[in-house]
């Protein structure tokens, strides 16, 4: 099997957005639903970026309550009325198939795959499911991982480079032997920084293409 001249050993994936369908699809429907301005609830969770609700949420400094408060109090600021629980209503997401099929076949021909995941402490597991039976899915992909790095465990979360570092460590590997996938630009730019090949995922044919170029075989595989 042809391999890069760096000899990229390890695939890292986001989960949400990447595995699964992006959260901010199902943003954007419920705010459809209540006549919400596009984008209205992805505006806050930007807003004070690492000190908003979401954000701490994320490390798990506040539970389910405090951000459903929280989140309430911020989306009345803005203009409008919006709890928090509605919107981890519809946190998780649609499986990938090809995606996770990309995870199979990685694994079959000797790479390492990890996983780096901002999630909150709310629903079941690590995909934050509201059903046994999406949780069990969930679980059942991420025990394909090697190492599963998550944002409401480890009181860290993408973009702070400290993440990435982590993931490393956990799978004894320099981050310039990782490919990373992740929805958001703002998530790959740590890590190209710190040295991997990162690929923005809009596309999942467009994502897994380039990931096949970054590790050095064919296409097709994918």
């Amino acid at each position: 099997m042809k391999r890069t001249a760096i000899n990229r050993t390890v695939v890292i994936f986001d989960f949400g957005g990447v595995v699964t369908s992006s959260p901010f699809e199902a943003f954007n429907r419920l705010e459809a639903e209540k006549g919400l301005p596009r984008d209205f609830i992805r505006r806050i969770n930007a807003a004070d970026g690492d000190d908003n609700a979401w954000a701490r949420f994320e490390r798990a400094e506040i539970d389910a309550a405090a951000f459903d408060e929280a989140f309430a109090e911020e989306a009345r600021a803005q203009g409008h009325e919006l709890r928090g629980e509605e919107v981890l209503a519809v946190l998780a997401g649609d499986i990938r198939p090809r995606m996770v099929a990309a995870i199979d076949w990685l694994k079959t021909n000797g790479y390492r795959v990890g996983c780096i995941t901002n999630n909150v402490p709310t629903g079941k597991g690590a995909g934050m499911a509201r059903t046994a039976e999406k949780a069990a899915a969930v679980a059942d992909i991420l025990a394909r991982f090697d190492v599963v790095i998550e944002s409401s465990k480890v009181g860290i979360r993408k973009p702070d480079p400290a993440i990435y570092q982590l993931a490393c460590e956990k799978l004894g590997v320099a981050a310039d032997a990782c490919v990373y996938l992740d929805d958001l630009g703002i998530n790959c730019k740590p890590a190209a920084a710190l040295g991997m090949v990162a690929i923005k995922v809009g596309d999942t044919a467009k994502a897994l293409g380039e990931m096949a170029d970054a590790i050095g075989v064919a296409r097709e595989v994918f």
